[in-house]
């Protein structure tokens, strides 16, 4: 395995544009999609709303400019509200990514009052049979219909989340078409990444190469007879693709994370890679950890790459894939993406997702921590 602590750093990376805050690894939903880690921090060792507005803080005079709320659930968190209103008093837009369940008419209101921009709101099926069974949770789906009528009510601007996989991706045009009724202003069609709880499913939650191809081709139709009415995102299934998706455009040059117990990670799966070291912005300056700091260096540029990523030609268009896939499936982190066609694991990497996709594992939901 190549140290990735010693190559690859660029000087003087430009700022972050955006922060991932994560509230809290609580949620009531049991999504066996999920990306968050399957070892969790618990609640006593969550951020204090002091803790966060200093985050904030710092993240604005770093150069941030937008702050998605996260978790977990960040309704989990009582004092979501203060919050809240410490990122906007440190001048970020921000924008709240909440599944619905613990929200209140009364919760956004006061989310409204204190300055709220925007409403991130997640689906797991157009019924409630569908999204209750993959949520885990009797009664999510209705929940979040009614969120999305409160959050319509109040005006916030509306995108909807749609984690696609085998077991949904057959219904996109009707989840395009509840995106449109709910009057969401975007649609994130994503396709499960096989990160944290994701990678314990992938028996139950890979998607057909046949689904993959409809998928692109359902997306292309809707954008163009949509459009002015409803911008669609689509992240396509990694396993079926020919090139995989840049790598946070860039490892350590568009965004970082900040975990519930203060860990600051160049993206939400970084951890998973062994031989990093994380810092915690309670520890150290934000502006140090995002400049200097050995994590947020170790895949900055190209200098750090392997062949076949080395002389090729989109080594600046997906740097590389993603540095958490290559340590998940290769053992090395600065190994090339497996998904990607010039990988020599590629052909085995597409052998295993058929095989996958024609499995019939029962999923294994996710365990909130205490």
């Amino acid at each position: 395995m190549s140290d990735p602590g010693t190559t690859g750093a660029r000087a003087n990376p430009k700022p972050p544009m955006a922060l991932l805050a994560e509230l809290t690894y609580r949620c009531p939903l049991a999504c066996p999609y999920c990306s968050n880690p399957t070892e969790m921090t618990g609640r006593k060792a969550e951020l204090t709303v002091e803790q966060w507005a200093d985050v904030f803080g710092q993240a604005s005079a770093l150069g941030v400019l937008q702050v998605h709320i996260s978790g977990g659930e960040p309704a989990s968190r009582r004092d979501l509200e203060e919050i809240t209103q410490a990122a906007v008093e440190a001048g970020l837009y921000t924008n709240l990514i909440t599944s619905g369940v613990g929200l209140t008419r009364k919760r956004l209101d006061a989310l409204d009052a204190v300055g709220l921009d925007h409403v991130q709101l997640s689906i797991q099926g157009v019924d409630a049979a569908a999204a209750d069974e993959i949520g885990g949770y009797r009664g999510g789906f209705e929940r979040k219909m009614a969120v999305a009528g409160w959050v319509r009510e109040i005006g916030f601007p509306l995108t909807l989340n749609a984690v696609m996989h085998r077991r949904n991706l057959d219904r996109l045009e009707e989840t395009i078409e509840l995106a449109v009724r709910l009057g969401a202003r975007r649609l994130e069609v994503a396709c499960v990444q096989f990160h944290g709880w994701a990678t314990l499913n992938r028996g139950g939650l890979m998607p057909t190469r046949e689904q993959a191809v409809a998928a692109r081709d359902t997306v292309a139709a809707a954008r163009e007879r949509l459009r002015g009415v409803l911008a669609i995102d689509f992240v396509p299934p990694d396993y079926h693709a020919k090139y995989p998706k840049a790598c946070m455009g860039g490892w350590g040059s568009v965004g970082l994370n900040v975990t519930p117990d203060g860990h600051v990670l160049p993206c939400h799966a970084a951890a998973s890679i062994k031989g990093l070291s994380f810092e915690r912005a309670q520890d150290r300056p934000l502006k140090e950890i995002w400049e200097d700091g050995a994590a947020f260096n170790a895949f900055r540029g190209d200098a750090w790459m392997q062949e076949p990523c080395r002389s090729c030609e989109r080594k600046t268009i997906d740097w590389g894939g993603c540095r958490c896939q290559a340590m998940a499936i290769t053992g090395d982190p600065a190994a090339t993406d497996p998904t990607c066609s010039k990988s020599p694991r590629n052909a085995a990497l597409r052998a295993a997702a058929e095989a996958d996709a024609a499995s019939d594992a029962a999923l294994i939901y996710r365990r909130s921590p205490g």
